[in-house]
């Protein structure tokens, strides 16, 4: 089996291709623009990150059995803005990490909601770059798109989304918007109230470990890939057929963790995965 690890980066994409072993097969990079419209803006369009990503993982698993990857991982910078319309469509260039144009919308967040209230609600501070300022912005400078948004999530979330249709992001990443109470794991209330905005505009969150959904089947047809889950949601078990295991004599075979199971049944099989995660939550 192989998995992609993908890392969308502020200038960059870069792609990595891995066996189950860990062993490195290949390794691509692909640029795409970042813009300044105005003195301390920072802006980059999601639908660049998307084409070369696509394009990124063509040519990453170019010359390797594509029906083999088992999984795709998502990493990248934290706490940009990307807004969705009703029709999925991006409203406007994202608003990236180290954009600062949201400082006055910091200082009423520290000194008038007050760094005390945002440490409970959130286990923050606010900062120009984190997502509750930028969003703060968006409604007092741009109402028309605010008025639009219906959804809200990360750069590498928007990844997610085009290829999977799931719109979610993990904890870890959701803990620098200034909007995820991170103590009870949820998002905050209070946060949503003072951005205005409502948990339906917010991803549902998942662990990192967690599978979040399966490729959607027009974009696994353009990447040769197959759509169909190889990995369970407990990330325990995946599933992979072989020609041979030198064992004909021992059929129907199985290898779990290089120990050889021969003579196996469906029901053999069954008891044999219950004691596997009896033995994993020992």
């Amino acid at each position: 089996m192989y998995y992609i690890g993908v890392d969308l980066g502020t200038s960059a994409v870069k792609l990595l291709l891995m066996e189950e072993s860990g062993k490195i097969c290949n390794i691509v990079s692909k640029e795409y623009p970042l813009f300044f419209p105005h003195p301390g803006w920072s802006e980059q369009n999601p639908e660049d990150w998307f084409t070369q990503s696509v394009e990124g993982m063509k040519e990453l698993t170019e010359g390797i059995d594509r029906s083999q990857v088992a999984g795709i991982g998502f990493g990248g910078q934290m706490h940009g803005l990307v807004t969705l319309d009703k029709d999925d469509n991006v409203i406007r260039p994202a608003i990236l990490w180290n954009d600062g144009r949201s400082q006055k919308e910091t200082e009423y967040l520290n000194n008038e909601i007050g760094k005390d209230k945002l440490s409970e609600y959130t286990a923050n501070i606010a900062f120009a770059g984190f997502t509750a300022p930028k969003i703060l912005w968006m409604r007092e400078n741009e109402p028309d798109n605010f008025n639009k948004i219906q959804k809200i999530m990360l750069p590498k979330d928007y990844l997610a989304y085009k290829l999977s249709g799931t719109f979610c992001t993990d904890y870890s990443d959701a803990s620098g918007m200034l909007l995820l109470d991170v103590k009870n794991k949820c998002w905050s209330k209070q946060m949503m109230e003072i951005c205005g905005v409502s948990e339906e505009q917010l991803p549902k969150l998942f662990e990192s470990y967690e599978v979040v959904g399966t490729l959607k089947e027009d974009i696994a047809e353009e990447l040769g890939l197959s759509k169909e889950k190889h990995t369970t949601d407990d990330m325990m078990f995946t599933l992979e057929t072989v020609s041979c295991l030198g064992a004909c004599g021992l059929a129907p075979v199985m290898t779990v963790n290089d120990v050889v199971h021969p003579a196996m049944t469906p029901e053999k099989v069954t008891a044999l995965i219950a004691e596997l995660k009896e033995g994993a939550n020992e």
